[in-house]
């Protein structure tokens, strides 16, 4: 079965440090709450805001153990008036048997306010 595993962040400044920090930490959690291997991810599709420009996240992915493989693309988010600045989001499509409603989405830091909903306590 394929699924899709969501995570967004941000960050407080535009700079490389705090994109590799940030999504570092958002990939992290992600792979660890939802025992994500990188054979079983088809894809990671990552966008940002306008306003996040000082490094690629799709770098900091492939650095990861194991995930030069796997296919890793940005984008930039549609820049709607009033949406939550300086956004890292991350879409992960996996092969997994894991049902629908037992995959961890994680949202982290202010993102928590896009899906109050799918968020625990991450901040």
């Amino acid at each position: 079965m394929v699924r899709g595993i969501r995570g967004a962040t941000t960050i407080d400044v535009n700079t490389e440090q705090a994109i590799s920090e940030a999504t570092s930490e958002l990939v992290t959690k992600m792979i660890e709450a939802n025992q994500i291997v990188p054979e079983s991810v088809a894809h990671v599709l990552i966008t940002v805001t306008e306003d996040v420009t000082a490094a690629f996240p799709a770098k900091i992915v492939r650095q990861f153990p194991g995930w030069s493989y796997v296919p890793v693309v940005c984008a930039q988010e549609i820049p709607v008036p009033g949406s939550l600045p300086k956004c890292i989001r991350i879409l992960m499509t996996v092969n997994t048997d894991v049902k629908q409603d037992q995959i961890v989405h994680v949202y982290q830091r202010e993102a928590t306010k896009l899906r109050p909903d799918l968020s625990t306590s991450e901040s």
